[in-house]
């Protein structure tokens, strides 16, 4: 079967608000802080980890260079999950509305240098994508229960250059 194109759209907030939240440090902050020395953007994701805890992973992630060919999505039912690169090297955000219980169409987005991203609770997104070999600093839910679904669509899907 032949594949399936997507085009990434850039990362924004209006964008991606139904798939979670885009953190970035950008405009002026909510607060200045440390005797001035430092602003801080105030709680800028919606994280949701159910009756589990917050963790705090490294993810070292592989390259995958554009086109990026796909056919398997996951979602964590019990809790979100945020993905804060550790560069300014850009990534790919694979993630799709839930479809009754299975995913629908997929839609690609690409962050630009700064951005990371959290993923709200049962979001049906790809795996890390990074563009260059990466590594990413990922604050998720950990505890009891299976908080891990993967789906395979029949036809791969195909991520082209912007």
């Amino acid at each position: 079967m032949a594949e399936r194109v997507l085009r990434p759209a850039p990362l924004t907030a209006a964008a991606f608000a139904p798939f979670g939240d885009v953190l970035e440090a950008t405009g002026a902050p909510d607060m200045v802080i440390n005797a001035g020395r430092c602003g801080r953007f105030h709680d800028r994701a919606r994280l949701d980890f159910g009756d589990g805890r917050a963790g705090l992973s490294l993810f070292r992630a592989d390259a995958c260079p554009l086109p990026h060919v796909f056919d398997l999505v996951e979602r964590h039912p019990l809790g979100s999950q945020a993905f804060l690169p550790l560069s300014d090297d850009p990534f790919l955000v694979i993630v799709a509305e839930d479809a009754d219980g299975q995913p629908g169409r997929p839609r690609a987005f690409l962050s630009a240098p700064g951005q990371g991203v959290n993923l709200l609770r049962g979001t049906w997104h790809g795996v890390l994508t990074p563009l260059v070999d990466a590594t990413f600093a990922v604050l998720d839910r950990v505890g009891d229960g299976v908080n891990l679904q993967e789906h395979r669509y029949g036809t791969p899907w195909s991520v082209a250059p912007p």
